[in-house]
């Protein structure tokens, strides 16, 4: 008899079971997750999603294969060369960022000797320049693989720009300077852009 009041006594001491009618999942909750999922379902079938897959996001060849290269004998838009790309690192304004990219504006080297102008872009430079008399240290990666318009549209961009007012640069020039010097690494710095001056 004491068994059964003592294991009486454990039982009336232990909660109830859980259960949903004790703790129901708030209805705030329950309604949110029923407008998502009739977002998402009304989403998927007004988006159109079940079209030709080929087709992925719809573009055209066109759209995705850029500007069409200019025509024999057209002029190119070194602003546009210039934006595309110069001017993350030099900036729109031609500013540069200070102690990172040097100025383009007011720069000796972009109104100096044209046949400096046309080596850097070239060839690149690596190393310590010095720019409106200040130091920088950075790489500046060839772009050789524009063609010699290109390269004489952006060079006379960048002298006319920003205040600067020198003579603009002929494709003929980044010709025969692409000819004259076969040179597969960046000038190493100013110090060797001096001396391609002399």
């Amino acid at each position: 008899m004491l068994d059964q009041d003592n294991s009486h006594r454990a039982q009336e001491r232990e909660n109830a079971d859980p259960e949903e009618r004790i703790r129901p999942v708030p209805l705030m909750a329950a309604a949110i997750t029923l407008a998502m999922v009739l977002f998402g379902v009304g989403y998927i079938f007004l988006s159109d999603p079940f079209g030709n897959s080929s087709l992925g996001d719809r573009r055209t060849v066109a759209d995705l294969s850029g500007p069409a290269p200019a025509a024999a004998g057209a002029a190119v838009d070194g602003k546009a060369l210039f934006a595309a790309q110069c001017a993350a690192c030099h900036q729109a304004t031609g500013q540069g960022l200070p102690g990172v990219f040097p100025p383009l504006a007011g720069s000796e080297w972009v109104t100096g000797e044209p046949r400096v102008l046309a080596n850097i872009l070239l060839h690149g430079v690596t190393g310590p320049i010095t720019v409106a008399g200040k130091s920088y240290e950075g790489a500046m990666p060839s772009f050789r693989q524009l063609g010699d318009a290109e390269l004489a549209a952006v060079a006379s961009y960048i002298r006319s720009a920003w205040g600067n007012q020198a003579a603009a640069v002929a494709p003929d020039l980044i010709a025969q300077e692409r000819k004259a010097n076969d040179r597969s690494t960046p000038f190493e710095g100013g110090a060797a852009l001096q001396a391609l001056a002399r």
